[in-house]
């Protein structure tokens, strides 16, 4: 999940913060070189669950981790708010959202804060990569995070993209009115919502661990060239590599 600018010491706060800030300067990270996710756990102390951590995402989704759950809930969705902004935080393109749109899991009301994307997919299913992943990053008043990953594979424009990416800044740090509605939002999902779960982390330092992981089973489809003109607008691909299952079991 992307991050966006503040010192921070609990998960929620993590949810905006591009950087953490240690000892009075900025933590950089980014996808290659130095920077590069094998390195995120050695550049600051608040890094050291990206490379300690036993419960990292992304994962591989196939047969060999899947466990059944006959009793797997279903996600209640309460989507009421529009978006408010789009923010190029220079790691991904990220979409704000006014307060008061949730979801409902494991009787748990957790708020609908933004939504951004990957390039490639951070996640795979049965071994595949998809050209783009969107994380919808939920928060509860306790400070739970719940994230919904919609997979997109090739196909046909998407149209609420079109209107993401007709505002996008195309300069780091930047931030331009967007208004989509929760309407809109919504139909962004699959009708049918079954989804993969399983327990694993935030997948941009600092590796917090404890994120409920709901990815969705069905896809939505995207244009080669919207795929193209994110990467131009990032620069650069924006994906952790798969991390090791480990004693999880995906339910489904």
């Amino acid at each position: 999940m992307e991050l966006k600018k503040i010192v921070v010491s609990s998960l929620v706060a993590t949810l905006f913060c591009v950087s953490l800030v240690a000892d009075g300067h900025g933590v950089h990270w980014g996808y290659t070189g130095h920077e590069g996710a094998e390195n995120w756990g050695d550049l600051a102390p608040e890094y050291s669950m990206c490379k300690l951590g036993k419960s990292q995402t992304p994962i591989n989704i196939d047969k060999t981790v899947l466990a059944c759950a006959n009793d797997l809930e279903a996600i209640q969705f309460n989507y009421e708010t529009p978006s408010k902004e789009v923010v190029n935080n220079g790691h991904t393109i990220q979409i704000n959202i006014e307060g008061g749109s949730s979801i409902k899991i494991d009787g748990i009301l957790f708020t609908l804060k933004q939504f951004h994307f990957h390039t490639p997919s951070e996640n795979q299913i049965n071994g595949k990569y998809f050209p783009l992943e969107a994380h919808l990053v939920h928060a509860s008043a306790g400070g739970e995070l719940a994230v919904i990953a919609l997979m997109f594979e090739n196909g046909a424009e998407n149209q609420l993209v079109k209107k993401v990416w007709d505002v996008m800044p195309h300069e780091a740090d930047k931030t331009a009115p967007l208004t989509l509605s929760a309407k809109e939002i919504e139909a962004f999902l699959p009708k049918n919502k079954e989804y993969y779960r399983f327990s694993g982390s935030l997948t941009t330092p600092p590796c917090s661990e404890g994120v409920r992981w709901l990815v969705l089973k069905n896809y939505a489809t995207i244009s080669a060239g919207q795929v193209e003109e994110f990467l131009h607008t990032i620069h650069h691909e924006n994906n952790r590599p798969i991390q090791p299952i480990n004693a999880r079991k995906v339910m489904h």
